[in-house]
């Protein structure tokens, strides 16, 4: 069977197609890989800006909470040398009762026996006990004293240390902070052109305004007299004891009392005073007033830091030596406006330590910085970077940070507790920048 004849050449005419579609879809093949590969490099170049910028955002955000908790130490530091002025003055006001008992005790006006059998063994003791007390009041003198050098030293720490301290700590933090971020992210791209070289701007800063310089009048003297409330030592020394004895028929409910009066305070202008005094309280009659007390002080003392303090009690500024050119009864009539039929104070006693008072020098409490009233929870911060990348583009990344108040444990209250610089539980954490969170309550 004859079969049919091809044309020459047929299958050779066809030889070399599938090689050309072969090195189209290789050439299509390897811009997809290129391009693949370029998007690879963009997106492991954003991943790393963008972990180089939250490090240095983060970074940022510590710098801030150091300087709040610090903020916060030199707060309770200005708390802890008000609280050492006080026991300090406390001290001094003690030893110039010690001493000008001792002087009292020498002179037997009055006697250590009537004390002791009036007011009991005990109390008589302690009177004889004052001898050794001798020359205590002279630890308090104003110009050379011990006592009053340190209260001195503690008033110049607090104004020429602590509150310089706190100015340049709250000066001087946008910069550290800017200095931290730009140590991270030189570390980051090994850049050697220093922050110049890198493109990055500060979108928005609530740091600026979100602290506020308060007078010691504020919240500061309120935490002061709560600590101050703490030490016995500080509180009212007030005590009374009487006789168990009928003394006199005009008055039978009356007796001899023996007042012990102090008390540690701080005045309007926060400034520390203490008062310290001992009188005996002899009850006496006559036809003229009836019953009234005679009051023999034992001893006093009072330290004022302030030229415009007073004792704030009864007294007069220049009282008698002695009486015995004059009735006591007939000169408080005549010079001074005191209840020594009724009243409870120790007037004699506060007049002499008036007299020999040994003034201090203190400044008040200093000013100091808190979180301003309507500042918001958190303290932060937004950045943007544009930094090369691959391909010749230019890598754009967002980050912030933001510093917060967080205690570490409830109160004992239950209570909420508002951020504030008394406390040093200032923490850091990364934020939602704010322009993604606007894009996200926008977008549907």
């Amino acid at each position: 069977m004859t079969g049919l004849a091809l044309p020459a050449g047929g299958h050779a005419g066809q030889q070399g197609q599938a090689l050309v579609l072969g090195m189209v879809l290789a050439g299509a093949a390897l811009i997809v890989f290129l391009r693949y590969f370029g998007v690879g490099q963009v997106v492991g170049a954003k991943a790393k800006h963008l972990h180089a910028l939250d490090a240095a955002a983060y970074s940022g955000a510590l710098i801030q909470a150091r300087a709040l908790n610090m903020l916060a130490y030199v707060n309770r530091a200005h708390v802890g040398h008000q609280l050492a002025m006080a026991h300090l003055v406390t001290l001094g006001s003690w030893a110039a009762l010690g001493g000008t008992q001792a002087r009292q005790l020498g002179s037997a006006n009055p006697p250590a026996h009537l004390i002791g059998m009036f007011f009991g063994p005990e109390h008589g003791a302690a009177y004889l006990a004052a001898s050794r007390a001798a020359g205590l009041e002279t630890m308090s003198a104003a110009s050379h004293g011990q006592l009053a050098q340190a209260y001195a030293a503690h008033d110049s720490v607090l104004r020429d240390v602590l509150s310089v301290v706190q100015n340049d700590i709250v000066n001087s933090v946008p910069a550290a902070r800017q200095a931290a971020i730009h140590a991270v992210l030189s570390a980051n791209f090994q850049s050697t052109t220093g922050p110049a070289g890198f493109d990055l701007a500060v979108d928005y800063d609530s740091w600026p305004g979100y602290l506020r310089s308060y007078s010691g009048h504020g919240h500061l003297r309120g935490v002061v007299q709560e600590v101050a409330g703490l030490y016995g030592f500080l509180a009212e020394r007030n005590a009374t004891e009487r006789n168990p004895w009928v003394v006199d028929a005009r008055c039978p409910g009356l007796r001899h009392q023996l007042r012990r009066r102090g008390d540690t305070q701080l005045d309007g202008q926060g400034r520390w005073q203490s008062t310290d005094t001992l009188s005996f309280h002899a009850l006496r009659s006559n036809r003229w007033i009836g019953c009234y007390y005679r009051e023999y002080a034992m001893g006093w003392g009072w330290i004022p830091s302030a030229t415009s303090q007073t004792i704030g009690a009864p007294h007069v500024d220049d009282p008698p030596d002695d009486f015995s050119a004059q009735d006591f009864w007939r000169w408080v009539q005549e010079a001074t406006d005191w209840d020594i039929a009724t009243g409870d104070a120790n007037p004699l006693a506060n007049s002499r330590a008036s007299a020999s008072r040994q003034r201090w020098q203190g400044g008040g409490l200093p000013a100091y910085f808190d979180v301003a009233s309507n500042a918001a929870a958190a303290v932060g911060f937004g950045l943007t970077l544009r930094h090369p990348g691959p391909q010749g583009l230019t890598v754009t990344t967002q980050s912030a940070a933001e510093t917060f108040f967080s205690r570490p444990t409830k109160r004992d209250d239950h209570l909420h507790e508002a951020p504030n610089l008394f406390h040093p539980y200032w923490q850091s954490r990364l934020a939602t920048h704010a322009s993604q969170a606007i894009d996200a309550q926008v977008r549907p």
